[in-house]
């Protein structure tokens, strides 16, 4: 006799099958869940069969890097998410009580890493707390973020999909400098010429694309920029510090320039109304974490960000 799943919702799916489906839908793939929950991805492919035929509903959509879970797994997720939670916590399945907490995988921007998110968490080291800090780009963080290498990702963009938590950090305001040796030619010309007046001028640029001066040109000047970069280097404090010694111009976030310009090391090249603004996100997997201290830096970041 052949052994089947019982039909329906009424079938009672057992825990394993929740947590593993839980797993899938916070990390966003079978392989990520599969490495959480220190299974084989074919037992998490398997399980999630059997849980899609006992309420004979599919639950995710594959895609050609991992999967989107459909209506039917956010309802499920909803209802299960904190009952589950709650009983990893009550049966131990978290830190254990009196063992220290884990190092907290932090990662994102180089830049503002430096500069803002760790001198912030400083008062939580001399506490105890540990820090494992990755710096990197934020799609390739992303899907490490769901493979569950990090614990915390500030991002430069809302992840895609549902899968991950995200709450706005930080906004970005970009401006346009250069050392005051070219700031003395350039700036009535640019007022009057536009951005052609900065044709001959060196471009340092983060990346070869030219991501953050392209977005300033379309938003303030309303045009596509056609100029490529003299130096690209993937550190904007390394673009700060070539462009504070003459080496040509660049779009910064204010932020990071600020000392330079009150110090006049830098001068704003222009100065719209409407300076282009991108918001920054602190991303995590939906859920209690296992460890208290990712919680504490969590609340800290938020904190601390109210006020850059």
């Amino acid at each position: 006799m052949t052994h089947r799943d019982p039909p329906g919702p009424a079938g009672q799916p057992d825990l394993n099958l929740l947590r593993t489906f839980l797993a899938v839908y916070r990390s966003g793939s079978f392989t990520a869940a599969a490495q959480v929950l220190g299974l084989s991805q074919p037992t998490v492919t398997t399980q999630i069969r059997s849980l899609e035929r006992r309420m004979r509903r599919e639950l995710f959509e594959r895609l050609p890097r991992g999967v989107a879970p459909t209506a039917v797994a956010d309802e499920l997720a909803a209802r299960i998410a904190a009952p589950l939670d709650a009983l990893a916590a009550a049966t131990g399945h978290g830190t254990p009580e009196g063992a220290r907490p884990a190092p907290v995988h932090l990662a994102g921007p180089a830049e503002l890493l430096a500069t803002r998110a760790l001198p912030a968490l400083a008062p939580l080291v001399t506490r105890g707390v540990r820090l494992r800090v990755t710096a990197g780009l934020t799609d390739p963080l992303m899907d490490e973020l769901r493979a569950g290498r990090h614990d915390l990702v500030i991002a430069t963009a809302r992840p895609r999909g549902r899968v991950l938590s995200a709450t706005p950090l930080t906004d970005e305001e970009f401006v346009l400098v250069a050392a005051p040796v070219w700031a003395g030619r350039l700036k009535d010309r640019l007022a009057a010429d536009g951005p052609a007046a900065l044709h001959d001028v060196p471009l340092i640029s983060y990346a070869e694309d030219l991501p953050i001066v392209r977005r300033y040109w379309r938003h303030v000047f309303g045009r596509r920029l056609t100029a490529h970069a003299a130096v690209s280097v993937p550190d904007l404090r390394a673009v700060l510090a070539l462009v504070t010694a003459g080496a040509g111009f660049s779009v910064l976030p204010r932020y990071l320039c600020a000392d330079a310009l009150a110090r006049g090391a830098l001068v704003l090249l222009d100065e719209p109304e409407d300076t282009p603004i991108n918001t920054g996100f602190l991303v995590q997997r939906p859920g209690i974490p296992d460890n208290p201290h990712v919680t504490l830096v969590r609340d800290r970041l938020l904190e601390a960000a109210r006020a850059w």
